[in-house]
């Protein structure tokens, strides 16, 4: 299992502040993609630019599509470039590939994609036990991760993670959720603006 997959998957099983959005959850995924890929050397970064390694093969399609998205020439992308372009569509993809492998059961309970046909919850199999097991131990990437999605609960936190790289991938999730936000309150004034204005006399 990949922190991607272990996020989703928490998703769907941990309540959190308000349902999970999801285009929040694109950001968050393509930021765990790239935490992952440093993990296993296929990049690293320079200050915030991603500097891509050699082409590696994880055995894992989605991390492998994104090793293969990464911009190889310079100027190298920003993280936060990264989530954004990456991030298109990423929950709906993780989603796609979950029930494809059977990690989903199909049972209501998607909270952010209720109106796709056949919303899921997890499988109760190895890959959910794993997720569960790894917020349970206050991974402290997935709590990073999670909290920036408003997912988390009363327990102490674990450990921050000591690698910098990991932590300027935390905070552009946080910062990018964040702006997104601020993007869905302003379209929402600015639509109740409309209404009003069509609603006066």
């Amino acid at each position: 299992m990949t922190t991607p997959q272990d996020l989703f998957l928490v998703t769907l099983d941990v309540p959190g502040e308000h349902p999970v959005e999801q285009g929040d959850l694109s950001l968050a995924l393509a930021g765990a993609e790239l935490i992952d890929l440093l993990g296993v050397r296929a990049l690293t970064l320079d200050g915030e630019r991603i500097v891509p390694g050699p082409a590696l093969t994880t055995g894992d399609r989605m991390l492998d599509e994104a090793g293969a998205a990464l911009v190889r020439e310079g100027p190298h992308e920003s993280v936060a470039d990264w989530l954004w372009r990456r991030g298109e569509g990423l929950a709906v993809a993780y989603h796609d590939t979950l029930q494809a492998a059977g990690q989903l059961d199909g049972k209501s309970g998607n909270r952010w994609l209720p109106r796709r046909t056949g919303a899921a919850a997890p499988a109760d199999t190895s890959a959910r036990r794993h997720a569960s097991d790894r917020w349970e131990s206050r991974d402290p990437v997935l709590t990073g991760l999670a909290t920036a999605l408003g997912i988390h609960d009363d327990r102490p936190t674990g450990d921050e993670p000591g690698d910098e790289a990991v932590i300027t991938v935390l905070a552009a999730v946080g910062d990018a959720v964040t702006e997104l936000g601020a993007v869905r309150e302003r379209r929402r004034i600015e639509n109740i603006a409309f209404d009003n204005i069509w609603r006066a006399p």
